[in-house]
């Protein structure tokens, strides 16, 4: 039997550790996300915190004519705009954060620690801010989106069908697809199921499926509610009458589109203190500009062997091999 009582003949692990430096990283954070929605989208300054949304009133009453050879009586028309157009006013995204003066002064080798609680308090609200563009009750995607342009899945289960028909709605110049996760994870099953993979396209360094050529971007702020969720397709950019980001420029204390950071003081208790604020609001210029597919399904699945004995087709299967110069009767 081995002799646990015998000296060490060498420096244990455990004791070498403890002139050893650990190699330490920052602070890691499992609700940060890449936040493409915010990366996809045109943001527009605006003054004072007010955007102002004037659009054509009946633009199909606008008479042009193209008359016939010699002179003809051109119509008598002008383009009119609404009287009260719709304003949108930026909402803000805050909160407050106390550093104890000690643990900053003592504790910040080698990372900062009021920055580091800075970095992650900021990366919070930019995912707030993300959850906001999609479900603000007042000027969210989701909120704002027109009757004539939400439709229903055939299935429940969202087929290239399904997303043929929300790209009809948003026919002009659309510019990708917004979706949780699991609905992208469902759409593939279905192209799958039918054959047809989707392709996938590089985009910021990162690849993503597409359809139609348009990419389905991934994002966890649409919800999912009882096994079902949405698909979203957006046109953007102001030139093209499709949906942008509000965002007010030159804040005091800016640290990025719209986001401040203010030193509040000190108190009598030694806590310093920083206020956080990021104003931002979205608008969808003309109503074909976005388009919602509803009542989407994420929780089914197929078994692909049964699904090729009801079509009555298998899978190709290597032929025996026959007699080479001889015709089969």
């Amino acid at each position: 039997m081995p002799d646990n009582t015998a000296p060490h003949r060498a420096l244990s692990d455990s004791a070498a550790r403890q002139l050893a430096n650990a190699t330490k990283t920052v602070a890691q954070m499992s609700t940060i996300t890449p936040r493409w929605l915010v990366r996809f989208l045109q943001w527009v300054p605006v003054e004072a915190g007010i955007y102002r949304l004037n659009r054509v009133r009946r633009p199909e009453d606008v008479e042009v004519a193209c008359p016939p050879r010699g002179e003809g009586d051109l119509p008598l028309t002008f383009v009119d705009y609404e009287e009260s157009p719709r304003e949108y006013f930026l909402s803000s995204v805050s909160a407050v954060l106390d550093v104890h003066t000690r643990v900053s002064d003592l504790y910040s080798n080698p990372y900062d620690q009021t920055e580091e609680q800075l970095r992650l308090l900021i990366e919070s609200i930019k995912e707030r801010q993300e959850g906001e563009l999609v479900n603000n009750l007042e000027y969210g995607l989701l909120t704002n989106a027109a009757p004539e342009q939400r439709l229903s899945t055939r299935t429940g289960a969202p087929t290239p069908d399904d997303l043929d028909e929300l790209i009809s709605r948003v026919w002009k110049e659309p510019a990708f697809f917004l979706t949780h996760p699991a609905a992208i994870a469902a759409f593939g099953r279905e192209c799958t199921r039918r054959g047809v993979p989707p392709p996938t396209i590089s985009l910021f360094g990162c690849q993503f499926l597409t359809w139609r050529g348009l990419p389905l971007v991934p994002s966890d702020k649409v919800p999912v509610v009882d096994g079902a969720t949405k698909v979203l397709l957006l046109r953007v950019g102001e030139a093209r009458q499709g949906v942008i980001g509000l965002y007010q420029p030159g804040l005091p204390g800016e640290r990025g589109l719209g986001l401040s950071v203010r030193f509040m003081g000190i108190s009598r208790n030694a806590i310093a203190s920083y206020l956080i604020s990021l104003y931002c609001s979205l608008a969808v210029l003309t109503p074909d500009a976005l388009g919602v597919l509803d009542d989407v399904q994420v929780g089914k699945y197929h078994d692909y062997g049964h699904t090729y004995a009801a079509s009555g087709t298998s899978p190709a299967t290597p032929k025996a091999p026959g007699r080479r110069g001889r015709a089969v009767r």
